[in-house]
């Protein structure tokens, strides 16, 4: 359809918004006068100028959704090479720019609080992300692995509890080493659980679309 339109108003597809508007007033200009003409040809020129109305609404509506799609595509992939970068604040400014919050949006999101370290934060923006994309394997290939991290943590926290703040090795539980990654068999696993969940939430953040 956008090509008949281009046609009608005797535009090309490469034109410009203001040579397209051009056009389209001299079109209108000339319909406008005709269709007073008596007997047919004024009843022609009352329909080409309605035809011409709706060519050159409908092409500056697409001109304007594929300019928005270009400008969130590009502040996506902004937002993407903060995270890459680990500059987590202003991945967060850039996602604050928006008006509309896709699935898209949502999932960034989630990475973006993930990497805060607020997990339920970043449960919750993926479950919107699979509720307004319910077929999209990544988001759900991230949430699957998220929710069996924060369980994870949820079982060592109560093995530290429930064994007086001792580990099974029967240390003494550094809070502080765990953090920075030392201990033993339970510090390891850990990692291996956060890496496979970054792994995953990176994927469009390494050019895996």
């Amino acid at each position: 359809m956008s090509k008949q339109s281009y046609e009608l108003l005797g535009a090309a597809e490469t034109a410009t918004d203001e040579e397209i508007a051009a056009q389209y007033e001299a079109l209108k200009k000339k319909y406008s006068e005709e269709r007073f003409l008596e007997g047919e040809a004024g009843n022609e020129a009352a329909k080409m100028l309605n035809k011409i109305d709706v060519a050159y609404n409908e092409i500056m509506t697409e001109r304007r959704e594929q300019r928005s799609a270009k400008d969130t595509s590009s502040s996506f992939a902004k937002a993407e090479q903060y995270i890459r970068d680990g500059k987590i604040n202003e991945a967060q400014a850039v996602l604050d720019e928006f008006n509309e919050r896709s699935a898209e949006w949502h999932y960034l999101q989630s990475v973006v609080f993930y990497k805060k370290n607020w997990m339920n934060e970043s449960k919750k923006q993926l479950e919107i992300a699979m509720q307004m994309d319910a077929d999209n394997e990544k988001y759900r290939t991230a949430y699957n692995k998220l929710k069996d991290k924060i369980e994870y943590d949820k079982k060592q926290a109560e093995t530290v509890r429930t064994s007086g703040g001792y580990t099974q090795d029967g240390g003494n539980y550094d809070e502080g080493q765990q953090q920075m990654g030392g201990g033993f068999c339970e510090q390891c696993a850990t990692c291996c659980a956060c890496n496979m969940l970054f792994n995953c939430c990176l994927n469009a953040c390494c050019g895996c679309r």
